[in-house]
């Protein structure tokens, strides 16, 4: 019987991962000549999709999410722990003005590469980390960067549920050198949406914005105290959805 649960579950998966990018390229003909002429109808398009996907995850994997914690506003930085495509689904819908750091071949993506250069998203090269950092600093500060949540994912790639990745510097560079604050996100979507594969589980997906933390100190004191509520908030979320947690610190 769980072989044939298992079974279903799996071609479900299937069928959603299948209408979630026909949808996308539905949305795309309809929102995209709007959002050519309003950076307004770009924000609706990406919070619309993401709507989307949330809601079509709950009726037909019967994977729900939830926001916990005050949704960031104004001028912030936002450094996520990062496990799927579904965290950047959750803050992206959650937030108002939603951009990004990301790597710079997303740009050549069709449509997703529009719509995050056309939100304000700024692209690095993940293999030149003091020169992606010099150009994050300069974007923000300059205002090529346009105004909004700027999300940042510390580990640099999606981290699988469980697993250990380093927390790079960057993020501690950006609010000393911006003067935002930052906001910690915890999740635990990868127990339900893993970052390589298409099994889909059912449960309650979580994204939570914690405290912040304000600019100052040294940039190890900072990433040090970012990864740790992060990792502490995610383990708790993790085992929260009944994940095993065996310890996520640093050997």
């Amino acid at each position: 019987m769980r072989l044939i649960n298992l079974g279903v579950q799996y071609v479900i998966s299937v069928v959603f991962i299948v209408q979630m990018y026909v949808v996308m390229a539905l949305m795309a003909l309809f929102f995209t000549p709007f959002a050519l002429f309003s950076q307004k109808w770009a924000f609706r398009a990406v919070h619309t999709y993401t709507g989307w996907v949330r809601w079509t995850a709950d009726w037909m994997l019967d994977l729900r999410s939830e926001i916990r914690g005050p949704e960031p506003t104004g001028e912030v930085l936002i450094a996520s722990k990062h496990q799927s495509f579904f965290d950047i689904i959750l803050i992206v819908n959650a937030v108002a003005r939603p951009k990004f750091i990301m790597k710079k071949e997303i740009v050549r993506t069709p449509i997703v590469g529009f719509y995050a250069k056309r939100i304000g998203c700024v692209s690095v090269d993940r293999g030149k980390r003091s020169m992606a950092i010099r150009r994050m600093v300069e974007g923000v500060k300059s205002g090529a960067m346009l105004p909004g949540q700027l999300i940042i994912f510390p580990q640099g790639t999606r981290v699988a549920a469980g697993a250990y990745r380093p927390y790079k510097i960057g993020t501690a560079v950006l609010s000393r050198e911006t003067g935002q604050d930052c906001i910690p996100a915890a999740t635990n979507v990868g127990v339900f949406w893993p970052r390589h594969g298409i099994l889909r589980k059912p449960g309650l997906a979580v994204v939570e914005f914690l405290p912040p933390i304000a600019p100052g100190g040294t940039p190890e004191a900072f990433m040090a105290k970012l990864e740790a509520v992060v990792e502490k908030h995610s383990d708790r979320l993790m085992a929260e959805a009944g994940f095993q947690v065996k310890g996520n610190a640093a050997p």
